[in-house]
């Protein structure tokens, strides 16, 4: 890090009376904040309270809004991105905002480049770049297209992105949604950093061990207006999450009687192959059963192959895979996602935005896509029949939204993930398979899932998760399995996996005998206590 430190100067941004209207719709309302120098301000509040659009203000991506905000006392109004960096203040966006083709290196100096006379330093900038990646344990080539990575990994390049600026003021959304425990380990630590240094940190987040971790004051955000501040030794828990979410939530993971059924999902030797069969597969040799109505997690660190297994089972490799898949015990032939889908199962995937949803589409039209066929009569669609099942999949899922005719774009990250979910299950499958269910949404939506997923098994679904949130995982799994470098490590009770368990095994420290499915609890190792976000293993293992 910079042995440059900032002055002490408290508030170092204040922001007073922003208000912001789109159209006749008025998304922030007469909202006051401030964060000082050398604090974490946790900046809370449910998907659609304002939290995003009161950044984007402080960002210069909104510029049209009522207020006034001042950097250490002088009066400011950011006008874009690029002024709003030169002023100090840098945004970690929770949607990426790299630049799939180009590098590491040209996404993190872009609209800044080191040049002289119009010539770009490249070999400097790589330079540059790469003590940045280093700084979170990212050992990769800033020269290759960011494209390549997985979205953890370009996760972590927008944090970099980010810290290269050396801002006064940092302002996270949501930057640890696809890290695992080692990189959020290592990305608190220059939070901490960068407080000693005076930087003014804005954090937002869903997680509340985040916020129990890292705040040091804490102001929620309800329907656009502001609920209040408070110290964070001052806020328990209970008073944080009735001001987000308006009500008492009780548990955070609602109890759920277990009912496990016969084999509905069995898989032997399963590999995948995503750069072809000339190239090391990313998950080898996989076994392992699920039960109608039985959660089973996978845990894993990044390159550890969950995604991939995934995306293998899912046909979106094609027939780049290897192994016997069967569901209710038949043998399913694994060529493409529609032969998949016929065969009853579905895939939630990571990134809702990019894989998950057509955003610029209704949401009837995202709920029945991958029925239209079921739906359509002698190769007609029928929109009155569309409208009814999309109707009933909303309503089942508590969906909030003004209309089912607007864009998905519009609504807020939960409400996506709703339509997202409810178009899977629309097709009725027997097995789904969830990769992250529950990133980028409120602590309110997420227990809206839970009470889904539990519902699901109720009907003898088997649901397959994986989850960054350890907590999330240990809570919801009947069973864990942990893989490590594509093989998987152990399988064991949920009621017997530990945190220690499962990052020991996430590290290397056990192979499970695939012949066995009874689960047995891990031993510890001498394991390293961090490991880099990235790895030398084929991109899209996560």
């Amino acid at each position: 890090m910079s042995d440059f430190v900032f002055p002490a100067v408290a508030p170092l941004v204040e922001m007073t009376g922003i208000t912001k209207r789109f159209g006749s719709n008025v998304v922030l309302q007469d909202v006051s904040f401030n964060v000082r120098a050398g604090e974490t301000h946790i900046l809370a509040g449910e998907n659609g309270a304002g939290k995003s659009t009161l950044i984007k203000i402080l960002g210069g991506i909104h510029t049209d809004f009522e207020g006034t905000i001042r950097l250490q006392g002088r009066e400011i109004q950011p006008r874009s991105p690029l002024h709003s960096n030169e002023l100090g203040i840098a945004i970690i966006h929770q949607e990426l905002s790299l630049i799939g083709p180009m590098s590491s290196a040209d996404n993190m100096f872009l609209g800044r480049n080191k040049a002289t006379a119009g010539w770009v330093h490249n070999r400097l900038q790589e330079q540059e770049a790469a003590k940045w990646l280093t700084q979170l344990g990212l050992d990769i080539d800033p020269r290759q297209p960011v494209e390549q990575f997985s979205i953890a990994v370009r996760q972590c390049i927008e944090i970099a992105k980010a810290l290269s600026q050396q801002a006064r003021v940092l302002i996270m959304d949501e930057p640890t949604s696809a890290l695992q425990e080692p990189e959020v380990e290592r990305l608190f630590q220059l939070v901490e950093q960068l407080k000693q240094q005076g930087c003014g940190i804005v954090y937002i987040t869903h997680k509340m061990e985040e916020i129990s971790r890292i705040a040091d004051r804490i102001t929620v955000l309800r329907d656009g207006k502001l609920l209040g501040t408070e110290a964070a030794s001052e806020l328990p828990a209970s008073k944080l999450i009735r001001w987000m979410v308006g009500r008492e939530l009780g548990e955070q993971f609602p109890r759920r009687d277990k009912q496990i059924g016969t084999p509905r999902l069995e898989i032997a030797n399963f590999s995948v192959f995503p750069q072809g069969r000339s190239a090391a597969p990313t998950v080898r040799n996989a076994s392992f059963t699920i039960g109608a109505g039985e959660i089973v997690g996978v845990g894993g660190l990044q390159g550890s192959g969950a995604s991939d297994l995934f995306l293998g089972l899912f046909g979106a490799y094609g027939n780049r895979v290897s192994g016997n898949v069967k569901i209710d015990g038949s043998t399913v032939t694994i060529h493409s996602p529609r032969r998949v889908i016929e065969a009853g199962l579905a895939l939630l995937t990571s990134d809702r935005k990019a894989t998950g949803l057509v955003l610029r589409r209704s949401i009837v039209e995202n709920i029945v896509l991958p029925s239209l066929s079921k739906l359509a009569r002698k190769g007609w669609r029928r929109p009155a029949a569309e409208q009814r099942v999309a109707a009933t999949m909303a309503e089942k899922l508590c969906l909030r939204a003004a209309s089912l005719e607007m864009p998905v774009a519009e609504l807020s990250g939960g409400n996506q993930q709703k339509v997202a979910i409810a178009k899977w299950l629309e097709t009725k499958p027997r097995v789904l398979l969830l990769d992250e269910p529950t990133r980028g949404i409120d602590i309110g939506a997420k227990r809206e899932i839970y009470e889904l997923m539990h519902q699901l098994t109720r009907q003898g679904i088997a649901l397959l998760l994986i989850t960054s949130e350890m907590s999330e995982l240990l809570a919801l799994s009947d069973r864990v399995i942990v893989m490590h470098r594509g093989r998987i490590m152990a399988d064991m009770p949920g009621n017997v996996a530990t945190p220690d368990s499962v990052l020991a095994a996430a590290m290397g420290g056990h192979e499970a005998d695939n012949s066995l499915f009874a689960g047995n609890d891990i031993q510890s190792t001498n394991a390293p206590d961090n490991e880099s976000c990235a790895t030398n293993e084929p991109v899209g293992g996560e």
